[in-house]
C-alpha cells in the first residue's frame, strides 16, 4: 500500500509538471529569462565590451519596462574577462553550470568566444550574436550559433576590392597573434590571391599589448602602400602613431570592424584622420534609419554616452533576440528558440535586416567602408 507521504509527493510532482516548471529550460522561470555574457569590462578592449553590454541593456530595459516578453523580464548577467580567453572559459562555466543561463549572448572577441565553444557544444546552449567575424563561428554550420554580423572574410574582401580600385598592390598585414588576428590575415590572403597577389609582409602583436616596435620596424622596412590591421584599438593606435612618426613613407591604414571605430578615433585623436575601417553595422549617426533613431533615443538617455558601432551592435543583437523570443510557440525552451529564429523570416529592423534559416545562421551580409575625418567623425 502506498504511503500518504509518497502519494503527496506524486501529486506535487504532477502539479509542477502541469505548470511546466519542471520542464522549463535552464534560465527560464515564471517571471524572467536569464542570459549570460562574458566580455571585456576592463583592460585594453574594455571600450568594446562595455559598449556591447550597455547597448544590449538599453533595449532589454525598454522591453522590461513594457512588461517583458510573455510577462518575463530579460536579465543579462555579464562577467568581465578582460579580453582574455583564460578568464572567458571559467566565466562561461560559471554562467552555464552555476548560474544556469538560458543562452549565451554578446560575447566580445574571437579568442574569448572560442573559450565558450565547449559549453555551447556540450550543453546545447544557444550562442547568440558574438562580436566576431571569425569563420570558425560560421563554417562548419553549428545549430547553436547565431551571427547577426558579417564575417572577416567579407570585410577583408571589401577592403582589398577597394585597394584594387585604388591601384594598390603592395599590401602588408599587422595581425594580433591569436585566433582573431589569424582569421583576418587569412581573409586578406584569400582576397589578394583572387587577384593573383600576395601579402608582401606580415607582423604580429600580442593580444592586450601595445609593444609594436618590432612590427613597426619590419613593416616600415617593407614599404607597403597599405597596411591592413587585424588587432584591437590600443595596439592599432600605437602602431599607426609609430608608423607616422617622422612622416617617412606613410601607407594607407585599414582596420576591420572589431577594432572599435570610436575607441580607435578617441585613442589616436588628430592622428586618426584618414584611417579607414570596414563596418558591419550601419552608421550610429544616421538618423534617417529607424533602427538608429530608436537606438539613439534609448541609448543616449544616460549622461556621458556617445553613439558608437559597438553599442549599436549590442542594441541590434538584443532586438533580434527579443524578436526571436516573441516568435516562440509554446514555452521558451532552447529548442523552441532555435526553431523560432530559423523560421521567423527576414527581420527588417529599419535599415538593417537579419535573416536566419535552417542550415544557415549567418544573419547578415552587410559590409561597408568608412574613414575617420579630421574632426574625428566616422564617415561612410
Amino acid at each position: 500500500m502506498l504511503s500518504k507521504h509518497f502519494t503527496k509527493m506524486c501529486a506535487g510532482l504532477a502539479l509542477l509538471l502541469g505548470t511546466g516548471s519542471v520542464l522549463a529550460d535552464n534560465g527560464v522561470t515564471e517571471n524572467r529569462i536569464l542570459l549570460g555574457q562574458s566580455a571585456a569590462l576592463s583592460g585594453p578592449a574594455s571600450a568594446l565590451g562595455t559598449a556591447m553590454r550597455d547597448g544590449a541593456l538599453a533595449y532589454f530595459d525598454a522591453v522590461n519596462a513594457a512588461g517583458g516578453v510573455g510577462g518575463r523580464q530579460i536579465v543579462l548577467t555579464t562577467l568581465d574577462d578582460g579580453y582574455d580567453p583564460a578568464r572567458a572559459g571559467p566565466n562561461t562555466a560559471t554562467l552555464v553550470d552555476k548560474e544556469r543561463v538560458f543562452a549565451l549572448f554578446g560575447y566580445v572577441g574571437t579568442p574569448t568566444s572560442n573559450a565558450a565553444q565547449a559549453w555551447v557544444e556540450k550543453g546545447g546552449v544557444p550562442f547568440f550574436a558574438p562580436m566576431t567575424g571569425a569563420e570558425s563561428f560560421r563554417t562548419p554550420f553549428n545549430k547553436n550559433v547565431f551571427n547577426i554580423r558579417n564575417g572577416y572574410l567579407e570585410e577583408t574582401e571589401k577592403i582589398v576590392e577597394h585597394l584594387e580600385a585604388m591601384g594598390v598592390k603592395k599590401v602588408a598585414v599587422l595581425y594580433q597573434n591569436d585566433a582573431y588576428g589569424k582569421s583576418g590575415l587569412d581573409g586578406v590572403t584569400q582576397a589578394l590571391k583572387k587577384r593573383n597577389l600576395d601579402v608582401m609582409a606580415t607582423a604580429a602583436v600580442e593580444r592586450n599589448s601595445v609593444d609594436v616596435a618590432a612590427a613597426v620596424a619590419k613593416l616600415k622596412a617593407a614599404q607597403p602602400r597599405a597596411v591592413v590591421m587585424i588587432s584591437a584599438y590600443k595596439s592599432s593606435a600605437a602602431f599607426i602613431r609609430a608608423m607616422r612618426k617622422n612622416n617617412d613613407h606613410v601607407p594607407f591604414f585599414w582596420n576591420v570592424s572589431f577594432v572599435g571605430s570610436r575607441a580607435l578615433a578617441d585613442e589616436l585623436g588628430p592622428e586618426a584622420s584618414g584611417v579607414m575601417i570596414s563596418q558591419v553595422m550601419p552608421s550610429p549617426l544616421d538618423e534617417t534609419l529607424s533602427i538608429v533613431k530608436e537606438y539613439r533615443k534609448l541609448y543616449l538617455n544616460k549622461p556621458g554616452r556617445e553613439a558608437d558601432y559597438a553599442s549599436l551592435e549590442g542594441f541590434i543583437a538584443a532586438k533580434v533576440f527579443v524578436e526571436g523570443l516573441r516568435h516562440v510557440k509554446g514555452e521558451p525552451t532552447r529548442k523552441n528558440l532555435i526553431h523560432a529564429l530559423e523560421t521567423m523570416g527576414a527581420y527588417n529592423l529599419g535599415g538593417y535586416t537579419v535573416k536566419f534559416a535552417p542550415g544557415n545562421h549567418n544573419g547578415s551580409n552587410y559590409v561597408d567602408l568608412s574613414i575617420i575625418t579630421r574632426s574625428g567623425r566616422i564617415q561612410y
